[in-house]
């Protein structure tokens, strides 16, 4: 993961691109030969700036899990909840996944920093992949108009408790409508007090949680600095 240049957008903030780069080894083996796959994703982040301009540690962990199984991913129908920057989602449309990447519908400038993103990455909206406002507890059209999923996901959506429940209630919704669907997500642990256990079970879901310790274990990735320092969890969610 490097950084790139970095240039001023409109006065109030600076664009710092990130690079992440996603490998099976880190060096080419013995006899010269470079690694069998690699991916390279740039990021555009505002700094000084909101916190759906920012890649956080849990969008990485997610990253390199789908990464890991990136040919499950092609041809799969992939919706990414409050994308964000967006890593996690651009990975799986670049591994052949037809991608939806949503963020709250009355945030245009979040919205617009996805497409920038996706640009980034030569992802047309509207093209190669999607962009659209969903707003979580809210089933307005852009829910309904989805179509047939195979995946959800979600990086760090779990920051706040008072929109707990209304992620709870859209992911009920969306895989009572695909129920072969699952929803997996990564969260950043910042209270013990805090938990979703209730809300599943009110819900109807099931949850079951993803041993993380050997993201990147055959890339030399060092999963404690990617993770930052924090405690990160990754979850299956199914009907």
């Amino acid at each position: 993961m490097t950084s790139g240049r970095l240039q001023m957008t409109d006065g109030s903030a600076t664009e710092h691109l990130k690079k992440f780069v996603f490998t099976n080894v880190t060096q080419p083996n013995h006899q010269g030969i470079p690694p069998e796959k690699s991916l390279e994703i740039l990021i555009p982040e505002l700094l000084q700036s909101g916190y759906s301009f920012y890649t956080w540690p849990c969008a990485p962990i997610l990253a390199w899990f789908l990464w890991e199984r990136r040919h499950s991913l092609v041809g799969k129908r992939v919706l990414e909840l409050g994308a964000g920057t967006a890593l996690p989602g651009i990975l799986a449309a670049k591994c052949g996944a037809q991608v939806i990447l949503s963020d709250n519908c009355i945030l245009p400038k979040s919205l617009a920093h996805i497409r920038r993103a996706c640009l980034a990455n030569n992802l047309v909206p509207g093209q190669s992949i999607d962009v659209i406002g969903l707003s979580w507890g809210l089933l307005l059209n852009s829910v309904f108009n989805l179509g047939s999923l195979d995946l959800i996901i979600a990086a760090d959506c779990y920051y706040d408790p008072s929109v707990f429940e209304d992620i709870v209630v859209t992911v009920s919704f969306l895989l009572d409508r695909n129920p072969e669907a699952k929803f997996i997500f990564t969260y950043q642990e910042r209270s013990a007090d805090w938990s979703i256990e209730a809300l599943l079970k009110k819900w109807n879901l099931h949850a079951a949680q993803i041993n993380i310790d050997d993201i990147g274990k055959y890339s030399g990735v060092d999963l404690i600095e990617l993770m930052g320092g924090h405690t990160i969890h990754l979850v299956e969610v199914s009907k």
